[in-house]
């Protein structure tokens, strides 16, 4: 039984409201076992026998099927969110920036984001694996910074969602506390 992170993309933003009971009560009839949502946004941890590509198809269609709307998740191991997050170099907390991570499954996609991000002028960030992109905006311009903009286009709807690091650290604590059976 493995532990897993899920990421679901844009939830409770754009006219997708899932309230976090139904959407553990949705989750009920796949093989998932000890689900928690976290912090109302997308995040969820659970344990499952399914690899991670099976995990994100079992949830996408969970979320089809009982929300109706073209759902997207990134699904990553308890131990590969922690590893992402060990990787990241920016602090969790700054006063002048917050650090984010752009998770995904689609590696080309990603890279194709995170060679485009790494032309923008003034963007920090940095790869952290196939699945990850750490970045850095400014305190209160998270949403006009140039490499959120990047990442917000519509072609990489299906394959990305971004997590403040803070977020990232909660949600790897939570999976890693997922009792293995």
């Amino acid at each position: 039984m493995n532990s897993y992170a899920v990421f679901l993309r844009g939830v409770n933003v754009g006219g997708i409201n899932i309230k976090m009971a139904e959407l553990k009560e949705a989750l009920k009839p796949r093989p998932f076992s000890a689900v928690k949502t976290l912090l109302a946004s997308g995040n969820v941890v659970l344990a499952s026998e399914l690899a991670p590509a099976a995990v994100k198809a079992e949830f996408e269609a969970s979320l089809r099927e009982a929300f109706g709307y073209d759902a997207w998740v990134v699904a990553l191991t308890a131990d590969r969110v922690a590893e992402l997050v060990s990787a990241c170099p920016y602090p969790p907390d700054d006063a002048a920036t917050h650090s984010y991570v752009t998770l995904s499954s689609d590696p080309a996609a990603l890279s194709e984001l995170y060679d485009a991000g790494r032309q923008l002028e003034g963007v920090e960030l940095v790869r952290l694996g196939p699945e990850a992109v750490a970045w850095l905006a400014p305190a209160g311009g998270t949403l006009d910074s140039p490499f959120s903009k990047l990442s917000s286009k519509p072609k990489y709807k299906a394959s990305t969602t971004t997590r403040n690091l803070r977020t990232l650290i909660k949600v790897s604590d939570a999976a890693k506390a997922i009792p293995a059976s």
